[in-house]
């Protein structure tokens, strides 16, 4: 029986730059980084260290290579925040392209890109 979403695996052209990007951009933590020495690396990065679920970067080049079946492309996040206005301006000043605050009938929400062009979506839910 599944309790939880534990892990979502993201699927990126340059592993480092994406670290960045969540890190310094977005102010995610690296929970860990693996690496088989064998050209299969990755890093967990989430919100804060005990967050309950995670993003695993993937290489997409060498998932390509090992599994050429799999759908790599970007899932559609959703991420909660409790202060949407706060977090558009701070992505906006750090250079996240952003799309404008929509009012949807359960909250506020708008996307925004990492370097790929990679679409994700932030939500503040009404009260």
């Amino acid at each position: 029986m599944i309790h939880k979403v534990g892990q979502i695996m993201v699927y990126v052209n340059n592993q480092d730059e994406a670290v960045d990007f969540w890190t310094e951009k977005m102010g995610f933590t690296v929970i860990s980084e693996e690496d088989n020495g064998q050209g299969m690396r990755w890093i967990e990065v989430a919100p804060t260290a005990n967050a309950e679920t995670s993003i695993i970067l993937h290489n997409k080049e060498f998932v390509a290579k090992m599994s050429p079946e799999l759908n790599l492309g970007t899932p559609s996040l959703m991420f909660f925040s409790d202060n949407l206005d706060q977090l558009h301006s701070d992505l906006k000043n750090k250079q996240v392209k952003v799309g404008d605050i929509v009012t949807m009938p359960n909250g506020k929400v708008f996307n925004f890109a990492d370097p790929e062009e990679n679409y994700f979506a932030v939500i503040e839910k009404s009260k």
